[in-house]
């Protein structure tokens, strides 16, 4: 008889799910709350970005106002993907633990399954994606700071306009 355990549920052969989630352990609750929070956080990024991008009509022509809100959905990206990561990893630091307990049974034992790693891939894209977002909200033609001073006027001829000027 093979049994599984996971995030959302544990069983045997067929699926028991728990009559209350104040059964499950404290670490899986937590596990839970933080894998929520980043799909919670995820759209709302999205829906905070995207009318901060320079690309897009929406949001304004200000400058300034579109860097913030690029800045605050990359903040938010960035707080999904941690949110996500500490979710997977503390998930994967239970699992090899109980792995290698010997007080924990051979047939209860599990091992990493695709799922985790289809988590660190997540949130690994979104803290490249919120720290990409960050380091380019600031920039922009509206940031009033560019990195060579602006020329008002073209240089002024001193010479005759002759091709000995030039020598």
């Amino acid at each position: 008889m093979g049994s599984y355990g996971g995030l959302w549920g544990y069983g045997e052969v067929q699926c028991k799910a728990y009559d209350s989630l104040l059964a499950l352990p404290a670490s899986t609750q937590a596990t839970r709350a933080l894998m929520l929070l980043g799909a919670i956080l995820g759209p709302l990024a999205l829906a905070a970005a995207l009318p901060g991008l320079q690309c897009t009509q929406c949001g304004g022509d200000d400058p300034r106002k579109k860097g913030r809100l690029a800045g605050a959905g990359g903040a938010l990206f960035l707080l999904a993907g941690l949110a996500a990561l500490i979710a997977c990893s503390w998930y994967a630091h239970r699992v090899i633990s109980d792995f290698y307990s010997p007080a924990i049974p051979v047939n209860l034992k599990y091992e990493l399954g695709p799922a985790l790693f289809v988590g660190w891939g997540g949130s690994a894209l979104l803290l490249l994606g919120g720290a990409a977002l960050l380091c380019s909200c600031g920039r922009g033609a509206g940031s009033g700071k560019g990195r060579y001073p602006r020329v008002n006027a073209a240089p002024r001829k001193t010479g005759t306009g002759s091709a000995t000027d030039y020598v």
